[in-house]
C-alpha cells in the first residue's frame, strides 16, 4: 500500500518545486512565494537533497546542493556564519553530509569555518555550554548544544582531531547534567532565558529528544561505551510516551513556525536509533512501528492533494498554503521511510 520509495521522491521533489526559488538558489518561506530567506531551514532542506541524492544515485540532487552552496551563502551575507549557534550547527551538520555525499571539499571547508565560530559561543555561564546566540551569550539550550555534539563526535570520526572528540565530551557532559532528567532521560529545553537561572520545565520539545538521541548514538558509535547508547534509549523511549511529545502514537503539533520542524529533528535521530544493530531488537521494532504510524498517517490524513502539502498536525490536512519548515518534518519523515525499508526494516 505505501511504496516509500516513491512516496519519498514525490514529496522530496515538491519541496524543489513548491518551495525552492531557482532565482536566488535558496528555498522559500512557503509555497505560495514569500521569498524571505530564513537561514535555519535551509539545513534542514540540504539535508533532505542529501537523503535523496544517497537513495537514488540522482545527479540532479548535486546540482541543487551546489545551487544552495552559492545561495544560501550570499542570501546569509556571502557567509556561512550567523547570530545563532544552534542555526550555524544545523548548516554544519546538513554541509557535513554533502561532503560526505560527494566528495566535494568546499563542504568541509564550510564545516571547519562555521565550527570553529561556534565554539567561540562556549562559556561558563549555568557552568558551561554553547550559547543560543552571539548577543545572549548567559542563555544556554540543548538546541545549541545537541547538534554541536553530532558534529563535533562526526569530525572527529572524519578527521581525528582529538580536540574534536574532548569537545564532544565536554558538550554532551555538560547538556547530560544540566537539561536531562535523570529519571526520565526527558531532555529540556533551556536554562537561563530570562536571566533567572531556571530551566524552563514546561518546554517540551520534540527537537531537544532526537539531539539528544543523536547526540548519544554517535559517541557510542565511537566509544563502544553503552552509557550513551542507554542515554539514547532512555530518552527515546519517553518521548514515544510522555504525553507532552506523543498523544495517542502520534508526535504532537507544534505549530508552525520554528516549532514546524521540530518533529522531523526527533525523526532523522530515532530513524538512526532503530537502525543501531547494538540497541535491542524488541526497542527497534517499537521505534520503526512508531514512525512508520506517524508516516501512515500524515500521507492517509494530513497530506494534501494534489498539492502533496503537508502541516503541523500529521492527522489533518491544511490548505493551499504551508510554511517550509513544517513541509521540512514531512519530507524528512518520508525520506527516513525510505531509508527505513531500504535497510529491510520495513
Amino acid at each position: 500500500m505505501f511504496g516509500w520509495a516513491n512516496i519519498a521522491d514525490s514529496s522530496t521533489a515538491v519541496l524543489n518545486t513548491a518551495f525552492w526559488n531557482a532565482g536566488s538558489r535558496y528555498y522559500n518561506t512557503d509555497n505560495r512565494g514569500d521569498t524571505q530567506f530564513q537561514y535555519w531551514p535551509q539545513a534542514h532542506a540540504l539535508d533532505v537533497l542529501v537523503d535523496a541524492y544517497q537513495r537514488t544515485s540522482d545527479a540532479r540532487y548535486v546540482a541543487l546542493m551546489n545551487d544552495w552552496f552559492v545561495g544560501v551563502n550570499r542570501a546569509n551575507g556571502n557567509t556561512f556564519l550567523n547570530e545563532y549557534y544552534d542555526d550555524m550547527a544545523w548548516n554544519a551538520l546538513a554541509m557535513l553530509r554533502a561532503y560526505d555525499a560527494t566528495k566535494d571539499q568546499k563542504w568541509l571547508d564550510a564545516t571547519l569555518r562555521v565550527w570553529d565560530d561556534i565554539k567561540t559561543g562556549w562559556n561558563t555561564s549555568q557552568g558551561g555550554g554553547i550559547a543560543w546566540r552571539k548577543g545572549q551569550r548567559d542563555y544556554k539550550n540543548t538546541p545549541s548544544n545537541g547538534p554541536s555534539a553530532i558534529l563535533a563526535i562526526r569530525l572527529y570520526q572524519r578527521l581525528k582531531r582529538p580536540d574534536d572528540l574532548a569537545w564532544a565530551n565536554r558538550i554532551y557532559d555538560w547538556l547530560k547534567r544540566t537539561l536531562v532528567d535523570e529519571q526520565t532521560g526527558l531532555v529540556y529545553d533551556g536554562i537561563n532565558r530570562t536571566g533567572n537561572g531556571q530551566i524552563d520545565l514546561n518546554w517540551k520539545f520534540t527537537y531537544c529528544q532526537g539531539v539528544w538521541i543523536g547526540a548519544g548514538l554517535e559517541l557510542y558509535r565511537q566509544t563502544g561505551n553503552a552509557v550513551y547508547l542507554n542515554d539514547a534509549l532512555k530518552t527515546a523511549n519517553n518521548a514515544l510516551s510522555d504525553p507532552g511529545l506523543t498523544t495517542g502514537g502520534l508526535m504532537r503539533d507544534e505549530g508552525e513556525g520554528d516549532g514546524g520542524l521540530f518533529k522531523g529533528i526527533l525523526v532523522r535521530y530515532l530513524t538512526l536509533l532503530a537502525l543501531e544493530p547494538d540497541a535491542p531488537q524488541t526497542t527497534r521494532s517499537r521505534y520503526v512501528s512508531y514512525l512508520k504510524f506517524n508516516a501512515e498517517t500524515l500521507w492517509r490524513n494530513g497530506t494534501t492533494r494534489p498539492a502533496l502539502l503537508f502541516g503541523p498536525n500529521w492527522n489533518a490536512r491544511v490548505g493551499n498554503r504551508t510554511e517550509l519548515k513544517t513541509q521540512l518534518s514531512g519530507a524528512m519523515l518520508m525520506e527516513a521511510m525510505a531509508l527505513l525499508k531500504s535497510r529491510n526494516a520495513l
